[in-house]
Formats: C-alpha cells, structure tokens, sequence
C-alpha cells in the first residue's frame, strides 16, 4: 500500500474517532459540525467561485482552495493531530477573508451550506480586525 492511502486511511480514522467521541460524550450538534466542517467549506467555496458577485481573482483562489482540500495529501498530513486539519482551516480562512472583503459577507452566508454556528466562527475569524458584518 502506498504511503499516501496509508496516511489518508490513518486521517480518516482519526477524524471518524474524534466525531465518534463527541458523539459519546452527548455533543451530537458539534460531532456533525466537526464531520461536516471541510465538506461544508468544499461546497460553499464552489457556490462561490460560481457566483458573479465574486470577484475574478478571489474565484482563482477559491478554484485552489477546493483543489487543496480534495487532494488527499496536505502541506501538513491530516493524520498529525490538530496541525493536521489546522493548516486546512487556516486556509479556508485566509480565503474566505479576501471573499469578505471582495463581496461582503452576506454573499458567504447564501452560499453557506452548514450550521449557522460554524458560520458564524468562520465569519467571525475571517472578518477584518475592527469591521463587523
């Protein structure tokens, strides 16, 4: 088995634990979030990468976003605890704050395909220090 599928299956595992103990621990609300957290993020940056409001470059960079969280390989592998999903949150971030700033955050909410919690942590990290939306 190659050394890539390996890790996946090792990420994989590791993510399905951790949505298996919020489960256990009677969080079932956050344990969907979790699970749900880079699919929701997949499908809200290909809503707007379709989305005319967006602006040309900002599209460019959700196109790559997508790309980097469909891949099954990372700058930092997903089976390192923490680091691992950290380095895609944080992208998904970065890109999602040149969005807010290019189409306003009312355009990430039509597209938001997820809870409104996790919305709200996301806008809340990716809005500009000072501004509120």
């Amino acid at each position: 088995m190659p050394g890539w599928l390996a890790g996946l299956l090792v990420a994989v595992a590791l993510y399905a634990l951790f949505v298996a103990v919020l489960v256990v621990l009677g969080r079932r609300e956050q344990a969907t979030a979790v699970a749900r957290f880079i699919p929701d993020c997949v499908v809200l940056a290909r809503r707007l990468a379709r989305d005319g409001r967006v602006p040309r470059r900002q599209r460019v960079y959700l196109g790559l976003l997508v790309a980097y969280l469909v891949v099954p390989f990372d700058l930092v592998p997903d089976f390192i605890p923490v680091a691992g999903v950290l380095d895609d949150a944080v992208l998904v971030v970065l890109v999602l704050r040149s969005v807010v700033r290019a189409a306003g955050a009312e355009t990430i909410r039509e597209r938001w395909p997820g809870p409104e919690q996790t919305l709200a942590v996301l806008l809340r990290a990716a809005r500009r220090r000072g501004s509120f939306y």
